[in-house]
């Protein structure tokens, strides 16, 4: 017989309580950790090591829990348990309700302690500085390629990468009225604007484009005038009172970002090999005949994939490129260190912008 709505709603109940129990018997063992680690001066944030948690949680999931909630739930305790040992200052581009913001609510989880920061450039010279430990930048979009600025900036930072994380976009049109009518400005972030042009150019054919430091902020201007509309997440038209006047307005149905968590070293050195790991590189070559085919032998040769390979102009005036290079696996693998050495051999200028786990 068919257990009742009451019973069912108690035996909830009584789970809610042994899950409450069971929790708070965690967080008060990762106090302990952390007093261990302020005494032996170990890094509170370990990526690779919550990256193997939750990876063994998935490996033994029987469901009806998708891997991916029970990825963003467990994200959420030890975010929880990890303010006990200390907060994480994480700087990131606001105002709230940014994509950034959720990237790195997605990393972190919910308790970090919030930078908000005007701009890509603004994020680096906080987690440079020290006003923040850690920051997360958008370095590629699956529509629009890669966000040439935190390109140019991991050059010559002194900041390397730590982690990853990346979800699928959802652009909606937000304003102060439920309709597309009398729009007269659209506000968001350029690369937004790229991404929904053949939308904005069938539906709202006469309005101006305007560009915004962020969606978030062009949600927080179109909050100011009923003619305006911004295109931002869910999350900035509740933070600004705004309406959905369209949803999902991107012209790719599958529009993907892709962040960075980058630091000080001396915050966290690199991660340790989990068994699903990125290497980042910034590489130079002299120009002459086959030197890029020459990038690529070392890679072969020692059977290391690459994942992405993009260049920038070098600025110097003389037709010079910078190669951003992904490379799969990790430096500890005897054939991954291998490839890295025959390459830097083979480059005028090297850096390795980064080791660390690949996200989900």
């Amino acid at each position: 017989m068919a257990q009742t709505l009451p019973e069912l709603r108690t035996q909830i109940d009584a789970l809610d309580l042994e899950l409450l129990t069971l929790l708070n018997q965690r967080a008060s063992l990762a106090h302990e950790v952390g007093e261990i680690k302020r005494l032996d001066g170990s890094a509170v944030f370990r990526p690779d090591r919550e990256a193997q948690v939750i990876a063994n949680l998935q490996a033994h999931n029987s469901g009806p829990l998708k891997d991916h909630s029970l990825s963003l739930i467990w994200r959420e305790i030890m975010s929880a348990c990890r303010v006990l040992e200390a907060p994480q200052r994480v700087a990131y581009l606001g105002p709230a309700g940014t994509f950034s913001e959720q990237a790195a609510i997605q990393f972190f989880g919910g308790s970090m302690s919030r930078v908000l920061c005007v701009s890509i450039d603004e994020v680096f010279r906080a987690t440079a500085a020290g006003s923040a430990e850690f920051g997360v930048v958008p370095i590629e979009n699956s529509s629009e390629g890669v966000i040439s600025r935190s390109l140019d900036l991991l050059l010559n930072s002194p900041l390397h990468i730590i982690g990853e994380t990346s979800f699928l976009v959802r652009h909606n049109l937000l304003r102060l009225a439920p309709s597309l009518h009398d729009i007269e400005a659209v506000y968001a972030h350029p690369q937004a604007l790229a991404q929904c042009q053949d939308w904005l150019t069938t539906h709202l054919p006469h309005a101006e484009r305007r560009a915004a430091a962020s969606n978030a902020e062009g949600a927080r201007l179109a909050a100011t005038n009923p003619a305006w509309a911004a295109i931002a997440s869910e999350r900035a038209g509740s933070e600004f009172g705004l309406h959905i006047a369209s949803y999902a307005i991107q012209d790719d149905a599958f529009n993907r970002t892709r962040f960075a968590i980058i630091c000080l070293p001396q915050t966290l050195a690199a991660p340790q090999a989990t068994g699903n790991d990125c290497v980042s590189l910034i590489v130079s070559v002299t120009n002459r005949p086959g030197a890029v085919h020459d990038l690529l032998v070392p890679l072969k040769k020692h059977g290391v994939s690459m994942t992405r390979f993009e260049s920038r102009p070098a600025r110097s005036g003389q037709w010079e490129y910078y190669f951003y290079i992904d490379l799969q696996g990790h430096p500890s693998q005897p054939h991954v260190a291998a490839a890295l050495e025959e390459l830097h051999g083979l480059c005028a200028f090297y850096k390795v912008l980064g080791t660390y786990p690949v996200s989900e």
